[in-house]
């Protein structure tokens, strides 16, 4: 059986449709279909049937996912086995990272991958920690900074790795002359308008579930991914949001305190973190390349974790 036909059937089981796994593919519909007839025929039975608009795997379309995984898993060891024969590292690393972590720990790790492996071509992608996993399942990108947080955690996906990089405390961004007096909970919000990233982020799910679990529904006024943004529109009284420590790095000077970070606005820390991770995909973590970058983002995220970071 054809291992990329494998890889389609794959991602069929993770996404549902065909028009799903085409567009992470950069396939059309019909190729992929014509693809896994293919490989229905090499299994020698049914692997899809009709679910409405929907593809289902049958039972043996189920098992033979399975198997794919394993075959895909150990296909990516062997290629990082082979990579590490290389006497110097050489090729395209496509690297994924969320907005604030491009900003911030991010750069560092770049200048240094460039010095030590000059035949490197890094190429980055700013990715909403949500995107991750399917990024990584194409090979869109080979390796990724992500995050989750503590009222919305990642699932669990067996084709993805992750390692611990660092843990951040979240900040209740509010403006006390905007809301009568200081706001240092978030059940003290529940009238006023909210600030959050667009619908289908990590951030917009934060607000959301965070809000949820204090007892009400927040009432989103503005959308905003940039926390510089979100910054000046609660300084400007036009509401309240979460915010994670990195948020705040691009917005104050050296050694400012994060209270002080945006005038006429007040961060209070809550008990909420963010957890931020290096991910790859299963097999690939001891790939030269990634391993090379994953050292590099830690020693990054190592030399400017202020005390409110932690591993």
């Amino acid at each position: 059986m054809d291992v990329n036909r494998l890889r389609l059937l794959l991602e069929l089981s993770r996404r549902g449709t065909i028009t799903a796994v085409a567009e992470a593919l950069t396939y059309t519909p019909s190729a992929v279909s014509q693809q896994l007839a293919v490989l229905e025929r090499e299994a020698g039975v049914p692997l899809l049937e009709r679910a409405g608009r929907r593809v289902a795997l049958t039972p043996a379309g189920v098992v033979l996912s399975r198997y794919a995984e394993s075959v895909v898993a150990v296909l990516e060891e062997a290629e990082s086995a082979l990579a590490a024969t290389r006497e110097h590292l050489a090729g395209p690393l496509r690297i994924g990272a969320f907005p604030t972590a491009a900003r911030t720990v991010l750069p560092p790790a770049l200048v240094t991958l460039g010095r030590d492996h000059p035949g490197l071509e890094l190429m980055v992608t700013e990715l909403d920690p949500s995107a991750v996993p399917g990024a990584l399942r194409s090979g869109a990108v080979d390796v990724a900074i992500t995050s989750d947080y503590d009222y919305v955690p990642a699932e669990p996906d067996p084709a993805i790795e992750v390692a611990p990089l660092l843990e951040e405390t979240v900040y209740l961004a509010s403006a006390a002359a905007a809301h009568g007096g200081p706001v240092t909970r978030i059940d003290d919000c529940r009238e006023a308008p909210w600030i959050a990233g667009s619908p289908g982020s990590m951030c917009h799910a934060l607000v959301v579930r965070a809000c949820q679990v204090a007892g009400f529904t927040p009432r989103v006024r503005h959308i905003a991914d940039d926390f510089a943004t979100v910054l000046v529109l609660v300084g400007a009284g036009q509401g309240v949001s979460l915010i994670p420590e990195l948020g705040l790095a691009a917005t104050r000077a050296p050694g400012e305190e994060p209270a002080v970070a945006s005038a006429g606005v007040t961060l209070t820390p809550l008990d909420t973190r963010r957890r931020t991770g290096v991910a790859c995909r299963r097999g690939t973590a001891s790939h030269p390349a990634v391993a090379a970058f994953a050292t590099a983002i830690q020693e990054s995220a190592a030399s400017r974790r202020p005390a409110t970071l932690r591993r």
